[in-house]
């Protein structure tokens, strides 16, 4: 709790900088009113937005009468739709920040002090909190969701940020008020600061308190479409980066190299890891399933937090000037376990479509073996060399 004078002063200093905290809710009736409680202690410009809630959430929401701006509509619409016209109304008001904080218990309250510290001195900023997810207990599967999407996020705008999923944030409304914008669920948020980086916007986080209560959170996160939904945003806004924000960066400013080159040294990744993230993009490059190599190795690769770019620049083995020599190899270390019917060696200098079909088996076992020993080799070749040349962080910390 915030002591009373505290609490005074937040207020008066949020309403001077023309900030308005704002709270979609759908269906947390079990904890919305304790996350709406909080947040007064420390505003009065407080937006809260009913995005169609089926359960008694509306009664709820009564009992605050005028110490709330509401928005209320039905059905629901989704995170994103409650976000932007929480934006509308809050420009509309007058605003030029906006503070969003979830309403199903994750966040505190009395994290918004940190907020307005970081705004003092970065005031043209997207401030984003950065939940300790490890400690907090998070779902493996939620989390490694969140390392996917910091890793899309910087690839796309060349900002890292520790936590892009937080829906703890504090906006700048007179940026976002000029920026078409179309999505209307979950993946609003990603959206939204991805825009806005492209607009060249600063960003900067701030850590925050977080709590998972499985008894209380509600998550209506679907892991189906909601996934399926961000995967193909994040594919539209991969292809925008390539065609014309990757190289205006390395045009105009030269952040992407600055980011190539920061993944790569990583002075306290260990010798170990960096030779792993070699030897698997080998094995990956090398693996017949051309096409996919980056679209399932990338998010192996930060699964397992392997060296993105060194990862990346090995899987590059399949570049076409080396397919030939992948092919040529692969049938080669293929032809024993097959019978003399399929390809032999001396027809090698003779590949066809035909013959290339209809020796396929022959190709693919040889092809997983040949990717698993080059994995093998540069692992092996890249930790002897990185030995030889740089001090591992792990030893000297010992």
């Amino acid at each position: 709790m915030a002591s009373s004078a505290s609490s005074v002063n937040y207020r008066s200093e949020l309403k001077q900088m023309g900030i308005c905290v704002i709270v979609p809710t759908y269906n947390n009736h079990k904890t919305v009113n304790r996350v709406i409680e909080s947040v007064l202690e420390y505003t009065d410009d407080l937006i809260v937005v009913n995005d169609g809630a089926t359960d008694n959430t509306p009664d709820i929401l009564k009992e605050f009468g005028d110490r709330i701006y509401l928005i209320s509509y039905a059905p629901n619409k989704g995170k994103g739709y409650a976000l932007r016209m929480a934006f509308a109304k809050a420009t509309e008001l007058g605003y030029h920040f906006a503070i969003t904080i979830d309403s199903d218990g994750q966040h505190f309250a009395n994290d918004i002090p940190k907020f307005i510290e970081v705004h003092r001195s970065h005031p043209e900023a997207v401030i984003m909190g950065a939940r300790n997810l490890e400690a907090a207990g998070m779902a493996a599967k939620s989390s490694f969701a969140n390392r996917f999407s910091n890793f899309w996020f910087r690839l796309q705008t060349g900002i890292y940020m520790p936590d892009t999923q937080t829906g703890f944030r504090l906006y700048p409304l007179d940026k976002i008020k000029v920026i078409p914008l179309f999505t209307n669920r979950f993946e609003f948020e990603i959206e939204v600061i991805v825009k806005l980086a492209w607009r060249d916007v600063p960003f900067v986080s701030v850590p925050i308190q977080v709590k998972y209560d499985p008894i209380e959170r509600v998550s209506h996160f679907r892991p189906g479409p909601d996934f399926t939904r961000i995967s193909f945003l994040n594919a539209w806004f991969t292809i925008l980066t390539a065609l014309y924000h990757l190289p205006r960066r390395l045009l105009t400013k030269g952040k992407l190299l600055k980011l190539i080159k920061e993944e790569a040294i990583k002075p306290e990744e260990t010798n170990l890891r960096k030779a792993a993230s070699i030897g698997f993009g080998f094995f990956v490059g090398i693996l017949p399933i051309w096409g996919f190599q980056l679209l399932l190795g990338i998010p192996t690769a930060i699964f397992l937090r392997m060296n993105k770019v060194l990862f990346i620049a090995a899987a590059n083995i399949s570049l076409p000037p080396l397919i030939p020599f992948i092919i040529f190899f692969s049938y080669m270390m293929g032809q024993p376990f097959v019978d003399s019917e399929h390809l032999s060696f001396d027809q090698l200098s003779e590949l066809s479509l035909d013959n290339i079909h209809d020796s396929y088996i022959q190709y693919v076992l040889g092809a997983i073996l040949l990717a698993v020993i080059s994995g093998l080799i540069g692992f092996l070749v890249s930790w002897g060399t990185l030995a030889a040349l740089r001090k591992d962080p792990q030893t000297m910390t010992n």
